[in-house]
């Protein structure tokens, strides 16, 4: 698996597209087409969606330290536009912070994941 992982083909830049589509239905829904849930569900909601980005991003090879850069670019820039448009959400700074949360754990996942295997004795 991890010999799929080193390939930065039309697969992972595939899988990376279709996680920023998600990213932008579930940013940027209006609030009347968000579900109810008990709090907190919405940090974890945050955090794994930008773990995602991470993992993808990374498998499609963007760099580390542009991708962190861009993915809390995007952290601040979707929360600034949801509390600032029609689409009636506000804005949350412990989102921005899920969010953060979610791409260093999404950036360390993908090193575990990618870390070359050890050739067999």
């Amino acid at each position: 698996m991890r010999d799929a992982l080193q390939v930065h083909g039309a697969l992972s830049r595939g899988a990376f597209a279709v996680v920023v589509l998600v990213s932008l239905a579930v940013l940027f829904a209006p609030a009347s087409d968000v579900p109810s849930a008990p709090p907190g569900v919405d940090k974890l909601v945050h955090a794994g969606l930008f773990a995602a980005l991470a993992v993808t991003g990374r498998w499609a090879g963007i760099g580390v330290g542009t991708l962190a850069a861009l993915l809390l670019g995007y952290a601040v820039v979707s929360e600034l536009i949801q509390g600032f448009t029609p689409v009636a959400r506000s804005a949350s700074p412990a989102d921005v912070l899920a969010d953060a949360v979610g791409t260093v754990l999404g950036l360390l996942v993908w090193r575990l994941l990618a870390r070359p295997t050890p050739p067999p004795p």
